[in-house]
């Protein structure tokens, strides 16, 4: 082997190498996708992040109820300082040069009371931390449903594929056949056209299936943060039974029970009904426990040391008499607020629930009639078949009669997988998609 050939060789080695690491196939279920996705998604980081940030919140709230700590000091330079000491007790004598002064004191307060401030702010900060939970929860119902989503976009884009690729088989032995019978002259050689025709356009379907295919598992590997370049394999057997759906009004009362983003606005109301008793406590007077400690030198005049203090204070805005507190009308306006967009979630969950629970039983039903359609379809294009063979039919009845049972044959599957999206966005819309 010599040299150019050696480095072609390793070249396609590479090569292939590279194409089968770039290109890695795995099969995945449902439920293993709902995981991947849930534990990769971005969104539920921001989500988490957002705990994190409610978490050091209520710590903060918690923290002014602890005592206060400061110390300082500060060492001070004096130029040619004039001083006179006046005391009667004493005689004459020399003033002192003072050049620099030195001192450091300690401060501490506690809180003692402070209008309940201190307290609603911890009540409040407890709750949005739970509205944060909740919110986080919803967040994961919302992207499990749309792996779902495009797991079943999925699905029926290689559902579309195989089927037309089926027919494209199918359509072209027909061309292969008609067209020796055109050569022998036994067909119309614009009957062969209008075969070939077809045979066209079920090229062109393909092409579009497969490039919808691609864009979808895309997609797909996007939201399970794999490689883009994955191809992922989708099993079949995720929408064989999907179960009864109780009656209306328990599956409504289900979705206003179960709805984190419900749950979640019922505790922002709380929070907000706290926030207007903070605002009243805006007007109480606090009483706050102090104490000190101070020392200090002035080199060649005096010493101070040991002087601790500890005491009662307390402080009252009398301007909260005659200003209008605008803190506790903007409590008030945030906790209308509130409550107007907990009513107006309501009414659009129970909107959801019913469209949704239509859209169920309509998408049940689609598929008893395309199973009826394509049972239909096939036996039509089997007479359609015979009679063009018995010169009763024309070229024109078969090519629609086949065009109308390769749509049967893809209704089918998609109607079944319509009917499991269906189902899970009734789950979806009851707050329960994450409980199966």
């Amino acid at each position: 082997m010599n040299l150019k050939t050696k480095h072609l060789f390793l070249l396609f080695f590479l090569f292939s190498a590279y194409g089968s690491i770039a290109q890695e196939t795995k099969a995945i279920s449902l439920d293993e996708a709902i995981n991947t996705g849930l534990q990769n998604s971005k969104k539920l980081k921001i989500s988490r992040a957002k705990i994190d940030e409610a978490n050091a919140m209520l710590d903060e709230a918690k923290n002014r109820q602890l005592p206060d700590l400061k110390i300082s000091g500060s060492y001070l330079r004096l130029n040619s300082a004039n001083i006179v000491l006046k005391n009667p007790g004493s005689g004459s004598g020399t003033t002192p040069k003072i050049s620099s002064a030195l001192y450091g004191m300690a401060s501490a307060s506690l809180p003692i009371y402070a209008g309940g401030k201190i307290r609603y702010g911890i009540e409040s900060s407890k709750y949005l931390l739970e509205a944060s939970r909740l919110d986080n929860e919803n967040d994961s119902n919302a992207i499990a449903y749309n792996i779902i989503e495009a797991y079943i976009n999925l699905y029926k884009s290689r559902e579309a594929i195989k089927i037309v690729q089926e027919n494209l088989q199918v359509s072209r032995s027909r061309d292969t056949t008609f067209s020796n019978l055109e050569k022998n002259g036994l067909l119309a050689r614009n009957d062969l056209l209008k075969s070939e025709l077809q045979t066209t356009q079920t090229e062109l379907s393909l092409l579009d299936a497969e490039n919808d295919s691609r864009i979808a598992n895309v997609n797909m590997d996007l939201l399970l943060g794999f490689p883009e370049s994955n191809i992922i394999e989708t099993q079949t057997d995720f929408f064989n039974n999907i179960p009864a759906i109780p009656s209306f009004e328990t599956y409504e009362m289900q979705a206003l029970q179960n709805r984190k983003d419900l749950q979640a606005s019922s505790l922002r109301i709380q929070s907000s009904s706290i926030g207007i008793k903070s605002a009243h406590a805006e007007t109480l007077p606090s009483l706050v426990l102090t104490g000190g400690y101070i020392a200090g030198v002035i080199p060649n005049f005096v010493t101070v040391t040991n002087v601790a203090n500890i005491g009662l204070g307390i402080q009252y805005n009398l301007a909260s008499l005659w200003k209008s507190n605008s803190k506790l009308a903007t409590a008030k306006a945030q906790f209308a607020e509130a409550n107007a967009a907990d009513e107006m979630l309501q009414d659009q969950i129970k909107l959801q629930a019913n469209r949704n629970y239509q859209d169920f039983i309509l998408s049940k039903n689609k598929i008893d009639v395309y199973e009826k359609a394509l049972a239909q379809a096939q036996e039509n294009y089997r007479i359609t078949n015979n009679k063009y063979l018995n010169s009763l039919a024309t070229i024109t009845d078969l090519l629609e009669a086949n065009a109308s049972l390769l749509q049967a044959k893809l209704n089918v599957p998609f109607a079944k997988a319509d009917a499991f999206m269906a189902y899970k966005k009734l789950l979806l819309t009851a707050g329960t998609i994450n409980g199966k």
